[in-house]
């Protein structure tokens, strides 16, 4: 046994974390608890480990996952709770297992979010329509520079119902090739439809047949 893979949470305050603080915070809790993490060969030595999906500062998640490496075998039924034991606020390692698959085999992402209005929220009819379309075009930035990106067909399975203050809505977005932010979602809204105010939580990960990734 020596690459593992561990399932955890991100949520609350810890959802304002950056996805290379969150590393330097992973790597201290493995050094609370024990754990003997294996690391690279060099003059400049790391832990390796790395975070399948990176997550957007802001957003919470209840999917994460993270595949590291250890120097010995280790209990896996044990470890959650022994990181949990040493861990922040808001980072809940869930389970650790082997596994099965390369992440690059990841392409869903079911999210959900809450859209905060400060006037009336707009009837959901009217936001399922809007998705309902055959295109769905939205300006995106990529390293590349800035360009029209399709929404349509990298976004789909959409429900919405009202919250208070607002609207509760469910979907599911390409995770990879194309990664899409759920925040581009709400940039695509006409402006009657677009929320003042957003918050998103990952829930599960999906490969490209919809089977559950781990």
């Amino acid at each position: 046994m020596d690459k593992l893979r561990l399932r955890f949470e991100k949520t609350g305050k810890a959802a304002y974390i950056s996805h290379l603080d969150l590393l330097h915070v992973v790597q201290r809790i493995f050094l609370r608890a024990g754990t003997p993490l294996r690391y690279s060969e060099g003059f400049n030595p790391h832990a390796l480990i790395s975070i399948c999906v990176p997550l957007s500062v802001g957003t919470e998640s209840v999917c994460e996952l993270m595949d590291f490496r250890v120097s010995r075998d280790i209990d896996t039924a044990a470890l959650p709770a022994e990181l949990n034991a040493v861990s922040p606020e808001g980072i809940r390692f869930l389970e650790c297992y082997e596994p099965e698959r390369k992440p690059a085999g990841i392409k869903w992402l079911r999210c959900e979010g809450v859209w905060e209005y400060d006037k009336d929220a707009p009837a959901l009819e009217l936001l399922e329509e809007f998705f309902r379309s055959g295109s769905i075009p939205v300006m995106r930035r990529t390293k590349r520079g800035e360009g029209i990106f399709e929404l349509a067909g990298n976004a789909r399975d959409f429900s919405f119902e009202s919250c208070e203050g607002g609207v509760r809505v469910e979907c599911t977005v390409s995770a990879q090739e194309p990664t899409v932010n759920p925040d581009l979602l709400v940039k695509a809204l006409p402006e009657a439809l677009a929320p003042d105010f957003t918050l998103w939580k990952r829930l599960a990960f999906f490969d490209r047949d919809m089977e559950a990734f781990r």
